[in-house]
């Protein structure tokens, strides 16, 4: 049984990554059919940023009403329609309504999920599940791609997402009893207690480090995705196609670094495997900033991929141990927040950079990130007084 409610949590986080990349891939051809500026595409990118914090603030309170399994089938629910939505959409402002549940229903099932996760499996579990994440990440450029180049529309990419989410939705809800099964007696006195306000939350000692260190992972992993690219072609002088490529090999690092950091926690906890990302991080930082041949900036995105891939699994697997199992939920809700607070503005605020000083600021930028990420974790270990653990 528990190996079959795995096998449907893998699929869940195939089903929260798969839609996360079709905008960049799909908007090169929407933004000309809908005869809007090219950069609308991050009207529809902070709309659902926001939708996604309102939603992980509100987890709380959601899944000790629901459940996590019924938050979870709920939530791939609404964000299927939302895709199917856009796949039917004719006007921009179409896919700006839409956005909303899209962004709605992201936001509750990563909340939901994470902390069940966290409640109930090993943190091997919660890095391969991760990894899964960036599995459904990779491919649904590539469905997109495909139905492109056979010249089919955009629109059918994400109805082919839509349709797939729905399968995903519908095998999540033939598996609910599984679910229940898995629940804790612990995790039933926890439904019965009342959700825990947010300036409540607020006040848990540790739970501002933890939300600045998330928004830091997260400005990192974002503003990478986004620029790193146009830093090599621009700043490193290397050629277009080369550079998106080794840029997207970032996201790779992070899949590949999730998938082997599963096996290293079984001997490593969650915070020597979150400290062992951060020096690999500083050491990717340390190579895009020497003045080294440009093969080395190259390698060193990969690197920042892999020291990426420990530190957002593990923070969230020890939440429970770390602030409580009762008050997980809650937590875990405000980090999801804050994580897609650091997505939704330093991306842009970095595009502002690089428009009005130079792109060249880029290593300044992450490394900058990455030291902050680095301060505020051992500010929370402190606080939650696990220097010595």
């Amino acid at each position: 049984m528990i190996g079959l409610l795995i096998a449907v949590l893998y699929l869940c986080f195939i089903s929260l990554g798969l839609p996360d990349s079709m905008l960049g891939s799909a908007w090169p051809t929407m933004f000309v059919d809908f005869n809007v500026p090219e950069s609308y595409a991050g009207i529809i990118s902070a709309i659902c940023a926001l939708g996604t914090i309102v939603s992980s603030l509100m987890s709380d309170r959601i899944t000790k009403k629901l459940g996590a399994s019924r938050t979870t089938v709920i939530s791939i629910l609404i964000t299927a329609l939302a895709l199917m939505g856009f796949g039917l959409s004719t006007r921009f402002w179409m896919l700006c309504v839409l956005s909303i549940p899209y962004g709605l229903g992201a936001g509750s099932v990563d909340a939901a999920l994470n902390n069940y996760v966290s409640l109930h499996f090993e943190s091997k579990h919660m890095s391969w599940l991760h990894c899964m994440w960036g599995l459904g990440a990779a491919v649904g450029p590539v469905i997109m791609g495909a139905v492109l180049t056979n010249n089919m529309n955009w629109n059918s990419g994400y109805l082919i997402v839509a349709s797939m989410q729905a399968v995903i939705c519908f095998i999540v809800f033939l598996s609910m009893p599984i679910w229940k099964k898995t629940v804790s007696l612990q995790e039933q006195s926890e439904k019965q207690t009342a959700p825990i306000p947010l300036k409540d939350v607020l006040k848990i000692r540790g739970v501002k480090a933890v939300m600045i260190t998330f928004f830091c992972y997260c400005a990192i992993e974002g503003v990478v995705v986004l620029w790193a690219s146009t830093y090599l072609n621009l700043e490193k002088g290397i050629a277009p196609h080369i550079a998106a490529s080794w840029g997207g090999l970032y996201v790779l690092g992070i899949t590949a670094g999730r998938a082997v950091s599963g096996f290293v926690s079984i001997k490593l906890n969650d915070k020597q495997m979150t400290r062992v990302g951060e020096g690999i991080l500083l050491v990717g930082f340390v190579m895009l900033i020497l003045p080294l041949p440009d093969v080395f900036s190259l390698i060193a995105l990969v690197v920042l991929g892999v020291g990426s891939a420990p530190i957002y699994p593990c923070i969230i697997h020890a939440t429970p141990e770390r602030f409580g199992a009762d008050k997980s939920q809650a937590v875990i809700g405000v980090q999801m927040a804050s994580a897609y607070t650091g997505t939704c503005l330093m991306p842009p605020l970095f595009g502002v950079i690089a428009r009005h000083i130079s792109i060249s600021y880029f290593p300044l930028f992450v490394g900058a990130l990455i030291i902050g990420m680095t301060v505020l974790f051992e500010v929370l270990l402190i606080k939650t007084k696990e220097t010595t653990k």
